[in-house]
């Protein structure tokens, strides 16, 4: 059961909603009205044929669904009203609505409708008008005596805590290896090798800087997603202001890396005495931690974001636990690595391997930065860091630093190489090899200036839509035939073209950008729907576009059995039309730009707030698959979930 409560403009009328499920194909959506004393709620039944009423407005998407009337108790008070000159019907006290819907446990709905009441208190007559917007989910086994908000969704209610604890602490192990959290890792190194003059003091250090990573990742974003949302953290790492800001954060460590200045903290938190000096330390440690966490966000909110979307539906203890297996998996680490900071100020002094080893880090760091830069970019339309422009830094970066590698580039940081037995400087096997690695990486980019795919990095370029010159790229394969055409994509076209995914623009598919224009392709060409909830910020989307999508049976079936919609829940600068603007429960927010009309789409009628995320709805909006399909880049698993999509379709079709 799912339910809701509110006030609204009107004092003398709180209302809640809720749902339960009568059986395997029946639902009620059921409203409770509390009245004030003195307050007249006018009955969906009046008295008289003239006399006012309140009354019941659903969509017309859902009118299907319906199953009779609106049932109303208790039995409303009938009297003759002395201004208006006829009988009419009202409630006092309390009341209850309650509408049936013709709905399978499998199946869920999404019911949009007003309420227009009108209350009378003493002789005035004050009219007044409440949206209904409220999601009757999906479930396999009847929920009659659960609270559904406080039923975990998308099959975690068949999980133990437990189970999320394991899952969350994996993804955490999973976040370690993404570029946001492992490019902090030098920043830690620098930090303990500075603060902790003995092994006892660095134990300390590593103890509560691990401490503050769960503390800070564990409340904050469980905050955040309470006060402002499910779709709060997604939005900051897709946010352009935040990504300028981790442009320039991964600029200035890059810069100091290399050695033009080293970053500190003030030196009244490293100097002192006693107790004073053991709270600058603590507060040092914890400002560290949190400079990781909110840097890390943009890679980190992708795995974390079902988790949010079960705290903003009620259910605290399943994010709860979740987000703290994720950060106990994001700390231990750092912990650890921690642990042994004299290890890390011997290193520091053999012969400016630390050194070298920081300036490597510089250059990637700058490599980095430019990505944020690109997401910034990419989210207004500027198209000031296209592709080919990107490329070509990222050529240049990776060209110098093999350049450094060979000793033949130098810092002011920097020692001589080491001499052989006859004084001459010569060059270690190691720095050799990696030496190898940037030079080799360059070259593998150059043909991307052409339009190679560049499969291995893709995820972290901006889309081929954005390159000026695309030389010839056919690929003669019978996924590349386009046995069934589409109609061009038109609304949102002209801006989203360019975010296409490559393997998009390859084999020649189409794709469209809004949900209800790819709903009526759908419907015309009688073809299942597959929702592709994703963001021009979406790493792990862009991996599956490479390493999933573009395999020839997969794109075979894409193009041959589907309509898809790319939903992007990460673009503000498109305003949809004034008309659809809405106010959505769900976000606690206005519904103005595409970004936020897809974002909602996810949370309210899939219960998902993750990208990337597929569901499949046939041509009249029902699920073909129960659950939704995340990031897995098991070809074979995508192919076998398509197939049974397929046949779940051809199977409604038949019935």
């Amino acid at each position: 059961m799912g339910i809701s409560a509110f006030a609204n403009d009107s004092t003398g009328v709180i209302f809640s909603f809720k749902t339960e499920r009568l059986n395997n194909n029946e639902a009620v959506f059921i409203v409770h009205a509390k009245i004030a004393a003195g307050i007249k709620l006018y009955s969906t039944v009046p008295g008289d044929p003239d006399a006012p009423a309140s009354t019941f407005s659903f969509d017309s998407s859902i009118h299907n669904y319906l199953v009779n009337g609106i049932i109303e108790t208790p039995v409303a008070i009938k009297e003759k009203d002395p201004m208006l000159g006829v009988d009419v019907q009202y409630l006092t006290d309390s009341a209850t609505w309650k509408q049936i819907f013709k709905l399978s446990n499998k199946d869920s709905l999404y019911i949009k409708g007003i309420f227009s009441y009108l209350e009378k208190k003493g002789d005035e007559y004050l009219p007044f008008e409440e949206k209904i917007h409220f999601l009757i989910p999906a479930q396999e086994t009847q929920l009659s005596a659960i609270d559904q908000d406080d039923a975990p969704i998308n099959g975690a209610d068949k999980k133990s805590l437990w189970w999320i604890f394991l899952t969350a602490f994996g993804g955490g192990l999973l976040a370690l290896l993404t570029p946001c959290v492992y490019s902090m890792i030098p920043v830690t190194v620098s930090f303990f090798t500075k603060r902790s003059k003995t092994p006892i003091e660095g134990r300390k250090n590593a103890i509560w800087y691990a401490i503050s990573i769960i503390l800070i990742f564990t409340l904050l974003g469980f905050l955040i997603t309470i006060i402002f949302g499910p779709s709060a953290l997604n939005k900051l790492a897709s946010n352009w202001i935040a990504n300028l800001v981790f442009f320039a954060v991964f600029l200035i460590f890059g810069i100091s890396f290399l050695g033009a200045f080293d970053i500190s903290l003030p030196a009244s938190w490293s100097t002192g005495v006693d107790k004073k000096a053991s709270i600058s330390s603590f507060s040092g440690i914890f400002f560290m931690a949190l400079t990781l966490v909110v840097v890390s966000f943009s890679c980190t909110g992708p795995i974390i974001g079902n988790l949010l979307v079960l705290a903003a539906k009620g259910n605290f203890y399943g994010p709860l636990m979740g987000m703290f297996g994720f950060s106990l998996a994001l700390a231990l680490p750092f912990a650890l690595f921690a642990f042994f900071p004299s290890k890390l100020s011997v290193l520091g002094k053999a012969g400016g391997w630390l050194n070298a080893i920081k300036v490597t880090l510089g250059f990637l760091e700058l490599a980095l930065a430019l990505k944020f830069l690109s997401n910034a970019d990419l989210s207004k339309g500027w198209r000031l860091l296209d592709r080919e422009i990107y490329l070509s830094l990222w050529i240049v970066i990776f060209i110098l630093l093999g350049v450094y590698l060979l000793g033949k580039l130098k810092f002011h940081h920097d020692d001589e190489l080491p001499k052989n037995d006859f004084g001459v400087p010569y060059l270690s096997v190691t720095r050799l090899f990696f030496a190898i690695a940037a030079f080799a990486f360059s070259v593998y980019l150059v043909p991307g200036l052409w339009g190679a795919p560049l499969k291995g990095v893709s995820a972290f370029l901006p889309p081929l839509g954005t390159q000026d010159y695309i030389g010839n790229t056919n690929v003669n394969s019978a996924a590349n035939q386009n046995t069934a055409q589409l109609p061009a994509p038109v609304k949102y076209f002209e801006r989203m073209h360019v975010l296409e995914p490559e393997v998009v623009k390859k084999f020649g598919m189409i794709t469209y950008f809004d949900f209800n224009e790819a709903k009526a392709v759908a419907k015309k060409v009688h073809k299942p729907l597959m929702l592709d909830f994703t963001g021009i910020t979406c790493v792990n989307c862009r991996k599956m576009e490479a390493g999933v999508w573009s395999n020839p049976e997969v794109m075979k079936r894409l193009k041959e059995d589907f309509v898809i919609a790319s939903l992007y829940v990460d673009v503000h600068d498109i305003e949809i039309p004034l008309q659809e603007q809405y106010e959505s429960k769900a976000l606690g927010e206005r519904i103005e730009t595409l970004g936020d009309l897809n974002s909602d789409i996810q949370v309210t009628q899939f219960g998902a707030n993750a990208q990337p995320f597929y569901f499949f709805i046939n041509d009249e909006g029902k699920r073909l698959r129960p659950e939704g399909y995340g990031y897995d880049p098991d070809v074979q698993k995508f192919i076998k979930m398509l197939d049974e999509v397929k046949v779940a379709y051809e199977k409604q079709k038949a019935d």
